[in-house]
């Protein structure tokens, strides 16, 4: 069934929530500033960012927990702000899984339905098949203290499903795992989902959890939404500084580009990019950008000419592969990954595949220093005696223009 979409899908999928100019306060500070976005039906979409950001919020919203101060949640086409929780056809799995220690784990997948007094025999026949689906058909007859972390997450999650909701809302389940369980529960988790065919709605700070089970990421920051994309583009296609460092890691160091598909880091090196110039920015002007390059992305091999030459500081063996520190010769901290470990105290030289640089706006959210002490072209703190002050001329010229520019809101392709 197609309800009446308020918000443009280029898809044309049927969106089953759409939160539009969504506001929240708590003793007069903004939690929630203006969120917009949809959930489409059977998707596996996740809410991502750390604590405070307002993740929780909305999904306390969607499910009725919480009243926004103003805007619109809608589902299936209806608006849900005179719906009660216990009317919407939504279910939630917190944290803490809140079942009950003196009942089995039947009577806990149970206790929803009873309380509906829905037959026994159907009753029956949906707590079996939930705990069937969730991997716990000979666990009925099992009390909670008898059962792991991990078991007891998936009563949870079966106790939710029984009800047949067409949302289930997970509030960072995993928490209470061990990683190694974190892992395992991250990928039947996301088998679940498509084996159901119901629309999972995840909040979570965890980078990993995201990308390994969403179909959709919504990055957060302080109430706002960073970017929403895929996995793949939310981790290739950053929008800011802020989503490229809390997306995985990342060097995000100061560039300019004066012409499309090359970028001039700050030391002089000039690089090919596959990115043209944006377009406010000005041909033929030293155009102010941040450029994120991932560990992985660089080859390491001898210093040369176009190279970013420097000397490997430190030297870490991560399993997979070696993570070192390299300081370059302009005295910029770059924090490489490779297969081949290059001893500290040595000389390298770093380069990139144009396609792996990746050419971002500066905004509020860029760095002065980053992650690894990398400064902005401009920052008073840097060595300026290598530039010519018509070089600084256009900077100043170019950040001028950035400030000008208006943030434009994160959304999907």
């Amino acid at each position: 069934m197609q309800y009446n979409q308020i918000l443009e899908d280029s898809t044309g999928s049927e969106h089953i929530i759409e939160i539009k100019d969504l506001c929240k306060s708590f003793d007069g500070t903004k939690v929630l500033k203006n969120i917009t976005f949809y959930i489409r039906n059977n998707e596996f979409i996740t809410l991502l960012g750390p604590s405070g950001c307002g993740k929780s919020t909305t999904l306390r919203i969607i499910a009725g927990f919480e009243t926004a101060d103003s805007g619109i949640v809608n589902f299936e086409g209806k608006d849900l702000k005179s719906v009660p929780a216990n009317k919407r056809n939504i279910n939630t799995v917190f944290q803490r899984y809140a079942l009950f220690p003196h009942l089995n784990v039947f009577d806990n997948v149970a206790f929803g339905l009873k309380i509906k007094k829905v037959g026994k025999k159907e009753i029956e026949q949906r707590v079996n098949k939930a705990l069937e689906t969730v991997g716990l058909a000979d666990y009925g007859e099992r009390y909670i203290d008898q059962l792991s972390g991990g078991q007891m997450q998936r009563v949870a999650i079966a106790r939710a499903i029984v009800n047949r909701p067409r949302i289930l809302l997970l509030d960072e389940p995993l928490g209470a795992l061990d990683l190694k369980m974190r892992k395992e529960m991250q990928i039947e988790l996301k088998e679940m989902q498509r084996e159901l065919g119901i629309t999972f709605v995840y909040v979570t700070h965890d980078q990993e959890e995201a990308l390994t089970m969403s179909d959709t990421i919504i990055v957060m920051k302080d109430g706002i939404i960073q970017q929403i994309g895929t996995p793949i583009d939310v981790y290739n296609e950053p929008k800011n500084a802020y989503v490229a460092d809390f997306i995985g890691e990342s060097n995000i160091v100061a560039g300019t580009m004066k012409k499309d598909r090359e970028v001039v880091l700050s030391s002089g090196i000039t690089f090919e990019c596959v990115d043209p110039l944006f377009s406010e920015f000005t041909e033929g002007i030293a155009n102010l950008v941040d450029v994120v390059i991932r560990p992985e992305d660089f080859y390491v091999d001898k210093e040369a000419e176009g190279r970013i030459n420097g000397t490997v500081e430190s030297l870490v063996f991560k399993g997979v592969h070696y993570e070192m520190i390299v300081r370059s010769d302009d005295n910029i901290e770059w924090l490489v990954q490779n297969v081949d470990p290059f001893a500290v105290g040595s000389r390298v030289g770093l380069y990139v595949d144009p396609d792996d640089i990746q050419i971002m706006r500066r905004s509020e959210l860029s760095p002065d220093f980053g992650s690894f002490g990398i400064r902005h072209p401009g920052d008073k703190s840097q060595d300026t005696d290598s530039k010519s002050s018509s070089d600084a001329a256009e900077v100043k010229e170019s950040e001028a223009k950035s400030d000008d520019v208006e943030d434009k809101e994160a959304d999907e392709d």
